[in-house]
């Protein structure tokens, strides 16, 4: 099917997203910024969160949390405890009665402070995961603001005020800050609306064609491989448990430390993901990257290397492509055309959800 018929189906699915969208943050933005309140106190105090996650889908989302938590993108911004539990059990082995918990299923430790993120407006689930990855990502980002107007020395967004444009003086009143907050929650929430409608308009005559080409693989017998770093790998993570819960062949090569630490630690880590393709990848299969910017090396390797066996490619890059898309490193790019880590990945999982849903 033609991108820009009329009975494209990407046209609903994207209109379904943007009220959605629009309805959840616009009726939820105050709760936020009295959450990021809360969870700022207590990260000040000791506290750590906990994100829990059985299901694959689930799980995904759990990691997704942590490495966010801990591993910082904004410049200058402080790393704070999170860990990613596959169950309730083993997340109150390790609970203290200051840490917060966010359960995307199981339950929530006695004694600890939950984390509820509200029910979408949607029965898609697909819809139902991208707000919740926007509103977890709210959060991490919209925390920070209380570090900055938690003392004396108060001087507006500080080194993150891009982040929060409401930020521009010194606040030191904790109400007329919530309600900035709230205001940038919203503002946000536009930001991912437009960035998705890019995303998904301008990409979709190539998710038509990367969908014709993945379902031909897949009904064959093929296998379709995920792969990307940091929280683009808890993307692929998702990529495989959507697929497989649609009864398609999927496999995740972010998904064995041990295969992973021991190529990087032996080899390098550009060779972590292009190794596993020698292993796993033949001329029936597909490969989809995840990479928010286009230019990690571990993700070109690991593109070249299919190629050259043979594997169809899909990539999924933020930023203007990168490398990746300048050189037409894969044979269907999909381009987020942003340079803000959180809004890349959650346009990102509305092209991967909408891949699923053409593959069928």
């Amino acid at each position: 099917m033609k991108a820009g018929a009329a009975t494209d189906p990407i046209t609903g699915l994207l209109a379904a997203r943007t009220e959605a969208n629009r309805a959840f943050f616009s009726a939820e933005a105050e709760r936020i910024a009295q959450l990021c309140h809360e969870m700022s106190g207590r990260f000040l105090r000791g506290g750590r969160l906990l994100a829990i996650g059985g299901s694959p889908a689930a799980r995904s989302d759990a990691r997704h949390v942590a490495v966010e938590f801990v591993h910082p993108v904004i410049v200058g911004k402080r790393a704070l405890p999170a860990v990613a539990f596959e169950s309730a059990a083993d997340a109150a082995l390790l609970a203290r009665p200051q840490d917060m918990v966010l359960a995307f299923d199981g339950e929530v430790p006695d004694g600890c402070f939950a984390i509820s993120i509200p029910e979408p407006p949607s029965d898609d689930p697909f819809i139902r995961q991208e707000l919740a990855e926007t509103y977890y990502h709210l959060l991490w980002e919209l925390v920070h603001v209380f570090f900055e107007h938690s003392g004396r020395q108060s001087t507006g967004g500080g080194a993150a005020s891009f982040l929060y444009p409401f930020l521009d003086e010194a606040e030191t009143d904790v109400e007329a800050v919530l309600a900035d907050v709230a205001r940038s929650v919203v503002m946000k929430a536009d930001e991912i609306a437009a960035l998705r409608e890019q995303t998904l308009t301008e990409g979709a005559e190539t998710l038509h064609a990367a969908a014709d080409g993945l379902r031909a693989r897949l009904d064959a017998g093929g296998t379709l491989l995920a792969l990307g770093n940091g929280g683009s790998a808890t993307d692929a993570m998702d990529v495989v448990a959507d697929f497989r819960s649609a009864g398609r062949r999927a496999l995740d090569l972010t998904d064995d430390p041990a295969i992973i630490t021991a190529l990087a630690n032996d080899i390098g880590t550009d060779a972590i993901f292009s190794r596993q393709v020698i292993a796993y990848g033949g001329p029936g299969d597909a490969l989809i990257a995840l990479s928010t910017s286009g230019n990690s090396l571990s993700v070109i390797a690991a593109l070249a290397e299919a190629r050259k066996r043979g594997l169809l490619t899909i990539a999924c890059v933020g930023y203007g492509g990168g490398k990746v898309a300048a050189e037409a490193l894969a044979d269907h790019v999909i381009v987020t055309r942003s340079e803000h880590i959180p809004r890349i990945q959650e346009a990102q999982a509305s092209a991967y959800h909408v891949l699923v849903e053409l593959v069928g």
